[in-house]
């Protein structure tokens, strides 16, 4: 029971890293510039919504790690 639902976490936190991973801008801009990144390259220092974006991308990456050392651990 417990290990499922460390299963259905470990998926949502992956997909959902997968989104804001391909959200962040690249050198060339990005899918971010959609959601207010729109001064583009001009712009010296990252937006309020990259920094957001960056620390949600953070939160989610250790989660991931968490669920994957957990569930390591639960199935051998």
């Amino acid at each position: 029971m417990i290990t499922a639902i460390i299963v259905v976490i470990h998926v949502i936190v992956s997909l959902s890293l997968i989104v804001m991973v391909l959200l962040h801008s690249g050198k060339g801009g990005g899918l971010s510039e959609m959601f207010g990144g729109g001064l583009g390259s001009a712009a010296a220092g990252s937006t309020v919504v990259e920094r957001n974006l960056d620390r949600m991308t953070v939160v989610a990456a250790f989660i991931f790690a968490f669920t994957t050392v957990i569930l390591a651990i639960r199935l051998q």
